[in-house]
């Protein structure tokens, strides 16, 4: 069995990250249930920044709707895949394991609200040169950044080795 090579400050990291951006993602979402009208919306910035409060029964884009029983198994599998794969990971992938842990927080978030509403509370909207990106929350934000950090991490390593199998011929 493969030792995690966890410190106790990387544990508490770990774990303040995951109850920040789970409570943060449901207050938040508690706050706009309760402030917003469902469809209502708040500008912040005119015209590019604003909140709009929307119940969506799909992933982004609305896409499968209505298909929380999907929503609900990819969650679950996601989430053992995460476990699974920060297990897997080396001490010294810090953007990875953090990525991960992200990413795991979010899923979580989105998690609670299928489980409990049957839809996932979004509320953050971009108008970005006139095309509006879908409506978001902390939980998604969680994920998008945690998938980045990954990405990031194993395209660095991928040029590491790549420099040094140049540097070899």
């Amino acid at each position: 069995m493969k030792k995690l090579d966890l410190t106790y400050k990387h544990i508490i990291l770990y774990v303040l990250t995951f109850l920040i951006i789970v409570l943060g993602d449901q207050i938040t979402k508690v706050i706009v249930d309760h402030t917003l009208q469902l469809g209502g919306a708040y500008t912040i910035i005119e015209d590019f920044f604003y909140f709009t409060y929307y119940q969506n029964q799909g992933a982004a884009w609305s896409i499968l709707e209505g298909k929380i029983g999907v929503f609900l198994i990819v969650a679950v599998v996601a989430i053992i895949g995460i476990f699974y794969y920060f297990k897997q990971s080396h001490a010294y992938q810090k953007l990875t394991r953090f990525g991960l842990v992200l990413v795991l927080s979010g899923a979580i978030g989105n998690l609670i609200d299928r489980i409990v509403f049957g839809y996932v509370r979004d509320f953050i909207g971009f108008n970005i040169f006139g095309y509006s990106f879908p409506i978001f929350n902390v939980a998604d934000m969680a994920i998008t950044i945690g998938i980045g950090l990954v990405v990031l991490e194993v395209a660095m390593e991928e040029y590491k080795a790549w420099k040094i199998s140049k540097s070899e011929l």
